[in-house]
């Protein structure tokens, strides 16, 4: 994998941008702000990359495209959306917030992969004057393609000076090696399985001693998928270092006015994604808990 394989796809537009070519599609990047709390205020902590592909103009989701890749282009893919992420990071994020950029195991295969890719990765910040402390490689859940690979991998970006991060946290067994085994700055927890603990003062406690837990070991914590106002006092009670979703601000699409002129607006959704929440089974917390925390950025 040369590091033609990324920029050979990728074009820049008339502001600076940068968009990726794939087939039919063209890959655009959107970023979704990661907030902090702070002196009982939310601030801009961190920007999570997001690829966003369009087929005729028309927006497809991440799922769709990345279904209509082969397994044997899959590697390229990556490159791509990865460089794709970083270029646009350098010429659209604020000076000094972090950048999280999703990191799939499932392709480092081989030794030469991870060493290719670590020295992509050096070059394309170099170019946009982004320091390496800044980016925070994500880990996803999927497996991974060999352990000896891509731990040598994880090794290397700890030795430059990245910042590791495990995603989808859910406390399964596997959950917990991983943890155990990569030894990571930031843990994200899954969604899905903490809207269903804060359901409950039994699981809001469980929560709580696990964040607790974590940040006894010098480990940050992310509650993502956060998309009601009680859910972010929740966190903040919790202990939680940052939180990301809906209800704070949806993803936006790269843009050089994201530097200087605070966050643009959000990136038009699909319209399935569009639709209302179904309303929440289980127990649920009184009305009028309301958040009132200047958010500062």
């Amino acid at each position: 994998m040369e590091r033609r394989a990324g920029l050979s796809h990728i074009e820049r537009e008339a502001d600076g941008t940068a968009i990726g070519r794939w087939g039919p599609f063209t890959l655009r990047t959107a970023f979704q702000p990661i907030f902090a709390f702070h002196e009982g205020k939310l601030r801009v902590e961190a920007f999570e990359a997001l690829v966003r592909p369009f087929r005729n103009g028309e927006p497809e989701t991440p799922p769709a495209f990345f279904a209509t890749c082969n397994a044997s282009d899959r590697l390229q893919v990556e490159e791509l959306t990865r460089t794709l992420h970083l270029l646009n990071a350098g010429v659209c994020l604020p000076e000094g917030v972090m950048l999280f950029i999703n990191i799939d195991p499932s392709v480092f295969t081989e030794q030469d992969i991870g060493d290719t890719t670590l020295r992509n990765m050096r070059l394309v910040l170099s170019s946009v004057g982004i320091a390496p402390a800044r980016v925070v490689c994500e880990v996803t859940e999927n497996p991974t393609g060999s352990q000896e690979a891509f731990y040598s991998f994880v090794t290397g970006l700890r030795g430059n000076g990245f910042r590791i991060a495990v995603d989808d946290y859910g406390a399964d067994e596997s959950d917990i090696s991983r943890i155990k085994d990569l030894m990571p700055d930031i843990v994200k927890f899954d969604a899905v399985w903490i809207n269903r603990l804060m359901e409950s003062d039994v699981g809001f406690a469980l929560l709580a001693t696990m964040v607790r837990s974590f940040e006894e070991q010098g480990i940050r914590t992310v509650f993502e998928g956060i998309e009601e106002d009680w859910q972010i006092e929740l966190a903040e009670k919790s202990g939680a270092s940052m939180v990301q979703g809906f209800v704070l601000a949806r993803p936006v699409m790269a843009s050089p006015e994201m530097k200087g002129a605070g966050t643009p607006p959000p990136e038009p959704e699909p319209e399935e994604q569009l639709k209302p929440a179904a309303p929440r089974s289980g127990p649920q917390h009184p009305p009028g808990r309301t958040f009132g925390r200047r958010v500062v950025r």
